[in-house]
Formats: structure tokens, sequence, C-alpha cells
């Protein structure tokens, strides 16, 4: 039998005929492996060219980063992009141009335009205090009166807030009706006349105009009846005002073109610097701002925060992927190709920003995430690469190994990355409502691209270059030849640690050996790549058997395995794979899970959705002060929400007049039909009149009342003919809800409950907020990327099933998918993190963070045959595990820094990619070790009766001796 051609280096099994699709499979996967073997092998032939054309490619175009742009429009970021709430909005702004009408729209983060707001608060006593209103007052005057100096066409001109300002219909620039009734109180007491009574939320001013004021005081003390105080917050309609904790000031301005709104954007800048040094001065306040450029700016900071953090992760996590390459073998250690794994991801990062930049695309500070999707990525794939090419015969030639390496790993690898392009790619499709997410995933699948090209091109090159270091005997870091032990004998005993390594003779030259282990290590890799169950075992011998063989007394105990000085493999090897594997051990993982899946169910149904921009803001910042003073001060009222009858209706209809009223019913409300039927009430006139007769006493005599002349702007008429009284075409009423600390929320059920009263009623209206825009539909808008991303995952993997990989590998894999991401959303939801845009980009990324993991895994138990399940759960730890346990120290590593930044953001993305990478590990190296000893696939072979069903085996067992290799043909 030594001679039968075509049997050295391969072993051939007489088996059964298969199935058809199992043939096909097979195929298609020995096509494909023999496709990367053979580009493997034209990678090493051309490494010079493969290592430097990725660095000439990142410099070029790293060079374009002239054109880096920052994302300006915060509301395109982070509110649904189609949306019923921006229909109602466009239809609004064209009867009652919203920019001219945000003084009334009042909302707390989204208000139009350009704008300055403060929040004043007193350590002590009230705001309305003499001396604590004589400062705020001092206050306004110095803002109306702060001038801003802006070049234009070569001279300097000075603007002060009377030009820039909001201007009513007389021209006057629109201020808060608070300051007017602290004039009033002002001027009162300095006249010795009675001080006038301001009432909560609504008031009424010296000249008989109502004035809402529940968003200009706050921490309101209201005079109960019969003298009694009320608590703060809980005043009611009508009530006088004892005290306040809050005053809070509003600057409109108007930009009415290029030069107006720089001239607006150094204002805003100058409110602030004015505030700040105010402050210091006045320690009794405090003082929380706010401009229209606030929530951009603070978003965009945590970018800038990030800085330092990101380079301390880049290098925490250098030091443990050297750590991760290194081996107690200074010849076969690769402590360089753990940097250049780092290197290759960063010059990968480089090019995908250079393209960005030429394709004028922007910048947020969502992006911070991209980053650590190349990182988990891009580790797996180089300690994949490694772990193979440690497990190749050390004597073939470099590019034989490197061919075997493409062979083995790059298929795993790139189904893993092709899982990654279908769940970004997806996401970042028109179907995605969220245009943050939307652009996160389009930039990270292109990251995720570049990074598997230059995985394929750089690293492989660099792989090639250690390969030949190896085989030359140079130590691994320093890349000096190292001596044989015969010439290292007389050196210091440092000089023998430093240079300690096992020359090919050393561990082959050894024999006989004794029968391995079942779970023993041979770095045979033609067996390995021919059929995956023979190898890294060699000859089992099996007492089942009726023809083992008696093996012969034992030998002495050969050295160990050079790959055995690894620390990660060897504890793999000799400790945990038996230990997660032992029969008293797999009732607690099982236990494990249970617990796992509870917490995770626990989570899940308290899920919320984050709809508040704040959120997503750094720390200690403006946006975040002024967002919790908001909270303590002024949460008692919802934002004013405009009502809109959008088209014309019978008015003086009795019926009419009771639906609008009855719709109001319950709220603060500012209305000009409420206020004019009260007017005809006080003059006994009827309010059923005809249409001629009600519209004309509105015209000409209720609107030309000096306290009713403001409701002219919520009123417009259509002209009918001549001689004729014009129609109401359209109008409109302010509302205003008590609510409670969670205002979001209510705000959102309150929109959907008026939505479904204007499909039901009469008279067509239609309500709007600015901050609707970020309300409406904001759950489906959030959570539709990833139920596409998962079901594209699922579809994928079916699709796959057929033709590329085991049925049961894709069934085991989509379950892990599933397992991991049920939780993280659960467990995320535990630890305080809302579903927000940033915390679904953490769990879209997380699909393909969680296939890296356990897909090779899963993979290499499926592709083993024999009797023991539990053998070949070792094998694959040994072989997959170990890989993906040194992507996790080092990826869990680099997020670390990430934690310390002080933004919201960031501490949402660390929160999710912790978690996930925690499941992921926690799936990956114990519930399926453990679930695949006693689940599907099965690994025993049908017996026939008799023992005819035992099929033979040929067997190519390749020696090596000093000189040359031997095939020696064993029949077992």
């Amino acid at each position: 039998m030594v001679g039968v051609p075509g049997l050295s280096g391969r072993w051939e099994r007489l088996e059964p005929r298969r199935p058809r699709a199992r043939m096909l499979r097979q195929v298609l996967h020995a096509g494909l492996r023999s496709s990367f073997r053979a580009l493997g092998r034209f990678v090493a032939s051309h490494p010079v060219f493969f290592a430097s054309a990725p660095v000439l490619l990142s410099v070029l175009l790293g060079a374009s980063f002239s054109r880096y742009r920052v994302e300006d429009d915060v509301e395109d970021l982070l509110a649904p992009k189609h949306s019923l709430a921006k229909i109602e909005g466009n239809l609004v702004d064209s009867l009652f141009p919203v920019n001219r009408s945000k003084h009334a729209l009042y909302s707390d983060l989204q208000t139009p335009g350009r704008y300055g707001r403060v929040i004043v608060t007193t350590r002590k006593g009230s705001v309305l205090d003499p001396l604590h209103l004589d400062t705020i007052l001092k206050l306004h005057r110095k803002i109306y009166q702060m001038q801003v100096t802006v070049p234009a066409t070569g001279f300097n001109f000075n603007y002060s807030f009377s030009y820039l300002c909001l201007p009513d219909d007389k021209n006057i620039c629109i201020i808060d009706d608070i300051i007017r009734a602290m004039e009033e109180i002002q001027s009162a007491r300095s006249s010795n006349r009675s001080l006038p009574i301001i009432r909560y939320p609504i008031t009424r001013l010296a000249d008989g105009r109502q004035a809402y004021i529940g968003h200009q005081l706050g921490g309101v003390q209201g005079w109960g009846a019969g003298g009694t105080v009320r608590g703060p917050g809980a005043g009611a309609k009508g009530e006088g005002v004892r005290s306040a904790r809050a005053l809070q000031l509003t600057y409109y301005l108007q930009a009415r073109g290029g030069l107006m709104d720089r001239v607006a954007s150094q204002w805003e800048k100058a409110f602030c610097a004015e505030l700040q040094h105010f402050a210091t001065g006045h320690p009794k306040l405090g003082l929380y701002p706010s401009t229209s450029s606030s929530l951009r700016t603070d978003f965009q900071f945590s970018s800038v925060l990030a800085h330092r953090p990101l380079l301390a992760s880049l290098g925490v996590c250098s030091v443990l992927a050297v750590l991760c390459c290194s081996m107690r073998d200074c010849v076969r250690s690769k402590p360089w190709l753990g940097l250049l794994a780092l290197l290759s991801i960063t010059l990968s990062g480089l090019t995908a920003a250079g393209i960005l930049n030429l394709t004028g695309a922007t910048y947020n500070s969502t992006y911070l995430g991209i980053p650590f999707i190349m990182l988990g990525h891009g580790l797996f794939g180089s300690f994949e690469m490694l772990s193979s090419w440690r497990r190749t015969r050390e004597d073939q030639h470099v590019k034989e190994r490197v061919a075997g390496v493409f062979e083995d790993v790059m298929l795993r690898f790139s189904g893993s990355t092709a899982l990654h392009l279908t769940t970004l790619g997806l996401a970042a499709s028109p179907l995605t409502n969220m245009e943050a997410v939307r652009l996160f995933c389009r930039t990270a699948a292109l990251a995720v691209t570049v990074g598997y090209v230059y995985a394929l091109s750089f690293y492989s090159s660099c792989l090639v270059f250690t390969g030949y270091l190896e085989t030359g005997y140079r130590h691994g870091c320093f890349c000096r030849r190292v001596p044989k032990p015969e010439r290292l004998g007389s050196k210091p005993a440092w000089y023998r640690c430093l240079m300690y390594t096992r020359y090919q003779d050393e561990t082959h030259g050894h024999a006989p050996e004794p029968p391995p282990h079942p779970h023993a290590h041979t770095p045979n890799s033609s067996l390995m790549h021919a059929h995956p169950h023979m190898a890294n075992h060699g000859h089992e011998a099996n007492p089942a058997h009726p023809h083992a063989h008696v093996p012969a007394p034992a030998p002495p105990e050969p050295p160990p395995h050079p790959q055995d000085s690894h620390l990660f493999l060897g504890c793999v090897r000799r400790c945990y794979g038996d230990w997660i594997t032992n029969t008293y051990v797999k009732p607690f993982v099982v236990l494990l899970y249970l617990v796992y899946i509870s917490f995770g169910l626990m989570g899940f149904l308290q899920v919320t959705q984050g709809s508040d921009p704040s959120a997503l803001v750094a720390m200690d910042t403006a946006t975040v002060l002024y967002a919790r003073a908001q909270q303590r001060y002024f949460s008692s009222y919802s934002p004013v929400i405009g009502f809109y009858i959008y088209e014309s209706a019978p008015y003086w209809n009795t019926s009419v007049q009771r639906d609008l009223l009855e719709y109001a019913k319950g709220f603060q409300r500012i209305s000009w039909l409420e206020s004019y039927l009260n007017y005809l009430s006080e003059r006994n006139q009827s309010t059923s009149q005809s249409r001629e007769n009600f519209t004309h006493t509105l015209r000409h005599s209720f609107l030309r009342e000096a306290q009713f002349a403001h409701f002219a702007d919520d009123i417009i008429f259509a002209e009918r003919g001549q001689g004729e009284e014009p129609d109401v075409a359209a109008s409109r009423v302010f509302l205003v809800a008590k609510t409670t600390e969670n205002k979001r929320e209510e705000m959102s059920v309150l929109l959907d409950t008026l939505r479904r009263l204007s499909l039901t009623s009469r008279v067509r209206f239609l309500v709007f907020n600015p901050s609707f825009v970020y309300l409406d539909r904001y759950a489906a808008a959030v959570s539709s990327p990833l139920r596409h991303s998962l079901l594209a995952v699922l579809f994928l993997l079916g699709l796959s099933s057929l033709a590329v990989v085991e049925p049961l590998v894709s069934v085991w894999l989509g379950l892990t998918l599933l397992s991991v991401q049920f939780g993280v959303l659960g467990f995320m939801t535990l630890w305080g993190v809302e579903l927000d845009c940033m915390s679904v980009l953490c769990l879209i990324s997380a699909l393909g963070h969680s296939a890296d993991c356990s897909g090779p895994l899963l993979c290499g138990f499926a592709s083993g045959r024999g009797e023991s399940r539990t053998r070949w759960v070792r094998v694959a730890l040994e072989r997959h595990g170990v890989p993906s346990l040194q992507t996790l120290v080092c990826y869990g590593a680099a997020l670390v820094p990430v934690g310390c930044i002080r933004s919201n953001l960031t501490h949402t993305l660390f929160r999710c990619l912790a978690l996930a990478a925690g499941c992921s590990a926690l799936h990956t190296l114990a519930f399926l070790p453990t679930l695949l000893t006693f689940l599907p696939p099965s690994k025993a072979r049908g017996h026939r009766p008799g023992g005819e069903g035992l099929r033979q085996e040929v067997e190519c067992v390749e020696m090596n001796d000093s000189t040359r290799v031997v095939d020696q043909i064993t029949t077992v």
C-alpha cells in the first residue's frame, strides 16, 4: 500500500452515498477553500506589494482631511426623517409661519430659528423678592443693550438685540410677558402703589391682556383658599403667586440671510459670555444658559472629549494584543503581529475616512462606535489567522503555510464579514427612517469592507514576513537568529531565557510516541485541511473497536509541544476544556443560562424609548445643565401645543362651539374663541348668531379692543365677495397640558390621543409643536433598523445553509444571535439605557460581533466526525475559542477608557458594547460548549448489526526525521 498513488499527504474514507444537498455543499465548500488557498499562495508570492499598497493608499486618502466637515443639523440626525409631524409642521408653517410664532409655540430644546435662553434660579428666597427682581431686570437690560461686532464688506458694524430681535406687528421687539409683569411690580414699588398680583399660570397684564407664564416662572408656590400656601408647582388657574424659585427668559432673534445668521451666531456666543460674567458677580443667582446652537455644539463635543480616551484605548489594546500573540518560545512568538493587526485596522479606518471626505460626507458623534466595530472584527480575523498558522506544519514552505491559513480561515472570516455587511447594509438602506442610524451603518459598512480587504492584503503579507523569520529561527521580537542549544548552554541565564526555543529536530525527533490523548494536538495541517475531524488528533486507539491496536508499554514522557507555551491555549487545553465539559459543571451552566434568560426577560419587558436629544450630549455642558433645571422647575406643564383649524368651519354654530370648547377642556389655554364667546356674553349678546353678524362683531369690535388685539395673529380671514363679510379660513388656539415628571411619554400619548380625535371630529384640525418631530413614531423609527437587520441575518443564514453551511450550524448560529440580542437588550434596560439611536446602533453591531465569536466554534464542532461530542467541543475550544477569548480580552480592555468619558453618548456606547462583548463571551465560552455536548448535531455514526457498520479508514501519517519526510500508510 506504500506505493499506492494519490494517498501521500491525504486520506480517504469509504462511506455510503450522501444526499445531493450535502454533496453540493461539499463541492461549493471545496471550491471556495481552493480559491482562498490560491489567493493565499498569490499573496505570499508578492508580500512586498500587498504590504506597501495599503500603506500608500491610506496616506494618499488621509490627505483629504482638509475636507473634513461636521454635521450641523441635529434635528435631521436625531428625528425620524419621514413623519406625520413634519408634514403637519409644513402645513402649519404655510398658514402661520412657525419662525414668527416661536415665542408663542414654546418648546424646551427644539425651538426653531435663533434664540438665547436663560433660567435664573435663587440660592435662597424667591426670584420675585425685591433684591432678586431688581438684579434680574438689570440682567435683562444688559442683554438688551449688548452689542456684537461682525466685520462685513470691509467695515465693522455693531449689532444690538433691538436690531436682531423678532418684532411684533408694531415693529417692537417681542420679549417675555414676565418681564412686563416684573417691570410693573418694580414701578409700583418705586411709586409706593399697591403691587399688582401675578397669577399662575395665566396672568393679566396692565393693558388687560391675558398672558401664559407657566414656562416663565418655575417652582411656584401659590396662595390657596383662605390664605393657605400651596406647594411648589401646585398653582391653579388664576391663583396668586406667593414665591417662585426660578425664572426663564427667552430672547428670540431673526435671521434674514447669511450675514444676519452669522451675526445671530455671534450674538449667541456673546450672550453666553455675558451670562457667565454676570454669574461671577452675583453668586446668589444661578444662571443656566441655552441657545439654538447649544444642542449641536454639545452633541459634537463628545467627539472632542473622546480624543485622549481613544488613544488610551489604542495603547491598552496594543499592549494586550502583543501579549496575546506572544509565547514562551521566542521563535514561534509573534508579538509584532499584534501591533501590525492594530496597524491594519488603523490604516483601514484612515482609508474609509478618506473616502468619506472625498465624497462630501459629514461627521457626527455617533461615529465614535465605528472604530470598535472595526476593532472587534479585525482582531477576530487576525487571531484566527495566527491560530491557524500555529496549526500548520513547520517543515512546509512559508507560501504553503500561508495558503493553508487562507484555506482554513478565510471562508469563515468572509462569512462573518458578509453578516456584518448584511446587517449594516440593510440598516443603511432607505428603509431606515432615522438619519443618524442610516449614516452610521453606511460608514461602518464601508469601514468593515476596507478592513476585510486590508486583512487579506496587509496583515497577510505581514504574516508572510514573520513566517520567514520563524523559518530562519530568528527571534520573534528582535529578529536576531537564535543559537542552537549546544551554543546556548554557555550563555547567561537571562540570555537563555530570552532566547528559549525548540528546534525542529527536538520537536519531532522522539519516536515512538504513545497513543495521543483524545484531545491531544498535532500540528499536521494537511490532515486538517483534508478532513477536519482527523486533524490534530492523529490515531486514537478505540477500545470498543474489534481490531483496535493494543499499544506497547508507554515510553518515557515526551517533551511538551512548542505551542503549549502559549498561555491561553495551554489553559484551555489543560484546564478549561476539561472543566466546562465536566458532567458536574453542566447543570450549573444550564442554570446560569436560565438565570441569563430570566434577567433578560425582566429587562425586555421594561424597555423604554429615549427620544430626548439631551441624553446624547456631553455631560456638564450647557444643554445638560439647562435640561436638569428645566426638569426640576418647569416640568409641571407641557410645551405649548398649537391647535390649528386649517379649514373654514361654522364657528357661529352652537354645536361647533361646544365641540371646540370640549376639545380644549382640561388644558390651560389661550383661545380667541373662548375669549370672544365670553366677550359676547359680557355684552348680553347671543353666541349663536348668523355668519355675517358673528364675523362682523369679531372683526370690528372684538379684535379692536386693546386686550384682544393680539388675537388677530391667530385668525386668517378669506374674502368672499364684494360687500360680504369674509370667512374665518383658518385659526389657532394654544393649549398647555398639566404633566408630571415623565413629560415626554405623556406628550407622546397626548399627541396620539389628539390625532385620533381629529379623525372623528367634524372640525378639521391638527396639533403641532416643534418637539413633536422627535416624538412622532420615534419608537418605530428607532427599532425598525434592528428588526430589519436581524431578519436579514436569519434569511442569509437560511439561504447559505442550502449551499455552503451545514443547516444545523445556521440554526445554532441564528439561535445564538437571537439569544445575545435578547440578553443585551434586557440587560441594557436594567443598566439604565434607553432605546435611542445610539443603543440601536450598538445592538446592530452586536449581531456581527456575536457571529464573529460563536460562528467559528460552531463550524469547528459541526465539521468533526466521531463518537464523542465532548472531544469535539474541546477541539473547537482549542482552535476557535482561544482566538475569540483573545479578541474579547483586547476588545474589553479597549472599551474601559471610553467608559470614563464624561458624555451621555459614550456612556450608552460603553454599556451596550460591553454587554454585547460579555454576552458573546458567555455564549462562546460557556453556554455553547455545554449545550453542544448533549444537543444536535450528533457525532455518532450508524452501526450495522454485528459491528459491520464500522467503516474502514485509510490514513496517511507523515513521519518526519532529520533528513526527509517519509509517507507511511497505516490501515486502522
